[in-house]
């Protein structure tokens, strides 16, 4: 499991490195252009990073929209409220909000909610059967979804035949880990064959598309 940390704060950085490391591996950078080209050659299982990098909101905003591009979670630092995070984002909307001043336990709890989600969906995926046909319900031409266990906190299945395009709607609001078991997947120019990770982020509704068909489990958030 790795983290992305984008802080400019030296000291700062250095801290909440050292917190993370306890969880997983950290990959720290001080500045937009160094996360970009981090972004561009690496995964992450969780973007953490100051809103005001560089002294500008659009530090911030720039690192998510490269994250969401590729498909990872990202987490906000912020002196500033939930809703002032949000308006200074719009129309994007982070993953998570950790908010200055904070706590150990705030930073460990927020970066543990998004690695668990990424263990409990490669979890299901080993420990369930693919669900039977009966539990199927076709959602839009060509794509199913299961949910064999009811669905609101439990996994969901997505199904897409091959040529099958979709506006991704597995949970109403985003916020979850996917894991693409078989076939490929295209979602808004980032092409995913399997196995391979994907995130879907807060309030995001990603065009997709297979050529060959494809099966995925996705697993959400918690909190």
């Amino acid at each position: 499991m790795k983290v992305l940390l984008v802080e400019d704060d030296a000291s700062l950085r250095e801290g909440m490195g050292e917190l993370i490391a306890d969880l997983a591996e950290v990959r720290s950078v001080g500045d937009v252009a160094q996360a970009l080209e981090v972004l561009f050659q690496e995964r992450f299982e969780l973007v953490l990073t100051d809103l005001r990098i560089g002294g500008s909101e659009a530090g911030g905003r720039a690192v998510l929209e490269a994250a969401r591009k590729g498909r990872q979670a990202v987490a906000m630092v912020s002196a500033a409220s939930p809703d002032e995070v949000a308006r200074a984002l719009r129309p994007h909307v982070p993953d998570g909000i950790l908010v200055k001043p904070f706590q150990i336990e705030d930073i460990l709890g927020l970066v543990e909610r998004f690695l668990a989600v990424h263990r409990g969906v490669e979890a299901a995926s080993r420990g369930t059967t693919v669900p039977s046909e009966g539990d199927w319900v076709e959602c839009s031409p060509g794509v199913h979804l299961a949910s064999p266990g009811g669905g609101a906190g439990g996994a969901i299945w997505v199904r897409l035949v091959a040529g099958g395009q979709w506006a991704w709607a597995a949970r109403p609001r985003g916020r979850e880990a996917a894991l693409l078991l078989e076939g490929e997947l295209d979602v808004e120019g980032t092409r995913f064959v399997a196995p391979a990770s994907f995130f879907v982020g807060a309030e995001d509704s990603p065009e997709v598309r297979t050529a060959t068909g494809c099966l995925v489990i996705t697993l959400g958030v918690d909190g």
